[in-house]
């Protein structure tokens, strides 16, 4: 896991650096979905979190869920097109799961891609993904708290 202005960005994922949004595949057709730990720390204590029926169709870059903290309310945009497979039941109780652990218990929704290669394209993972991710939270003075 790499550490870049005190946020956790495990390097064996794909992120949608901008939206603050990661992925990590599973199986052949299918990915887990979820906010990083930046998007954690600067919505701060996460309140409530919408989560979209399983069996629904997803664009990419269209809402598979929204998150509401007591600084911000917005979508959690899909990086692939797909069908949501599965959603995070925990999050309807437990909403701030996503601060306590964004990667790991905290997943927001698992979907069955359509085409890989077409989602993926706009993503980045490793070391180059790391460094992407450096570059956008330098550019914008984000710094996560420790």
């Amino acid at each position: 896991m790499a550490t870049v202005n005190n946020c956790n960005l495990p390097d064996d994922l794909y992120y949608l650096v901008e939206k603050h949004v990661w992925a990590r595949r599973e199986g052949d057709d299918t990915v887990v979905v979820g906010l990083t730990d930046v998007a954690q720390n600067m919505a701060k204590t996460i309140i409530s979190v919408g989560l979209k029926d399983v069996g629904r169709t997803v664009k990419k870059a269209r809402s598979l869920a929204t998150v509401e903290s007591g600084k911000w309310v917005g979508p959690v945009p899909s990086p692939f097109d797909g069908e949501i497979v599965e959603v995070n039941q925990v999050l309807a109780a437990a909403p701030s799961t996503i601060n306590q652990d964004p990667y790991g218990a905290g997943w927001i929704a698992k979907i069955r891609f359509a085409d890989w290669d077409a989602g993926a394209a706009d993503l980045v993972t490793g070391a180059e993904g790391i460094e992407a991710y450096r570059r956008f939270l330098e550019a914008e003075g984000i710094v996560c708290e420790a």
